[in-house]
């Protein structure tokens, strides 16, 4: 198995090359950070189980928007979802940083925004389209920055968005956590379906907290999962990721290494 991911890494190093030139002050750095998610991005974009896997957490978000529209609710009724990984795929972004040698970075990020290129998640469009039709409003709660505020309506306005507007986009203004911002919207709608890829876009049980306060959060959590939570998969980033690191966002590549192979789990003879 390993020899099979070093061989299916090299072919696609070799691919992603002929379309990107290797300069001498753009080498690809050898940690499992960055090749990692250049092999977690090719995930994305080829394999048909990533698809299967959207196709799956939206089909089971149409069965409970559903049945939640057979509740009586005084209020409007409302979903609220994440965007990156949730609805827009930006492992473009992950591709061109991994071959540069890097990993995520603020400026590097917000070019990638600013171009409003990302594509969208299998089954996506489809359901909030869905959602509208039944007169459910979508809210977009994203920590994208203020500054990109633009730049996000017009990705998510070129393929149809409903809600796709200044209202329902909540940006991030000071901190992280979305709970503020959840709820704002609860205050004026009844939420019936919370979308997102990481479980802060759920609920504050999981806003900066370590690994072993999430596994167990998660577990407390677990009734949710598939009826008020719907989850997207994202094998490229994320606080599963962070956690590990302590949210030490200074950390080099190198180190990121480190403590991964602190943690993972092998067997020996």
């Amino acid at each position: 198995m390993r020899k099979l991911l070093s061989c299916s890494l090299l072919i696609l190093l070799a691919a992603c090359s002929a379309n990107h030139k290797i300069t001498d002050t753009e080498k690809v750095t050898d940690t499992i950070i960055v090749n990692g998610k250049l092999f977690t991005a090719f995930y994305q974009q080829q394999a048909a189980e990533y698809n299967a896997l959207c196709y799956q957490a939206y089909n089971i978000a149409r069965l409970r928007l559903d049945e939640a529209l057979q509740q009586p609710s005084e209020k409007p009724r409302a979903i609220v979802t994440d965007i990156d990984e949730t609805v827009l795929n930006n492992s473009p972004y992950a591709v061109h940083q991994a071959l540069l040698g890097k990993d995520y970075d603020s400026h590097s990020w917000n070019d990638w925004t600013s171009l409003s290129a990302a594509d969208t998640l299998a089954g996506t469009a489809s359901f909030f389209k869905y959602a509208a039709s039944k007169n459910v409003e979508t809210f977009y709660i994203t920590n994208r920055g203020v500054k990109e505020r633009d730049a996000t309506l017009k990705n998510l306005q070129q393929y149809g968005f409903p809600y796709a507007d200044s209202a329902h986009l909540i940006l991030r203004q000071t901190i992280s956590s979305k709970e503020t911002r959840r709820q704002m919207v609860a205050s004026t709608h009844t939420i019936v379906l919370l979308l997102g890829d990481v479980l802060a876009d759920f609920s504050d049980l999981f806003d900066n907290k370590t690994v072993d306060e999430r596994l167990e959060n998660t577990k407390l959590s677990a009734d949710k999962f598939g009826k008020l939570f719907i989850v997207l998969p994202n094998p490229n980033y994320g606080d599963w990721e962070t956690a590990q690191y302590k949210y030490n966002y200074k950390l080099t590549a190198a180190q990121k290494d480190s403590v991964l192979k602190s943690v993972v789990k092998g067997y020996s003879k």
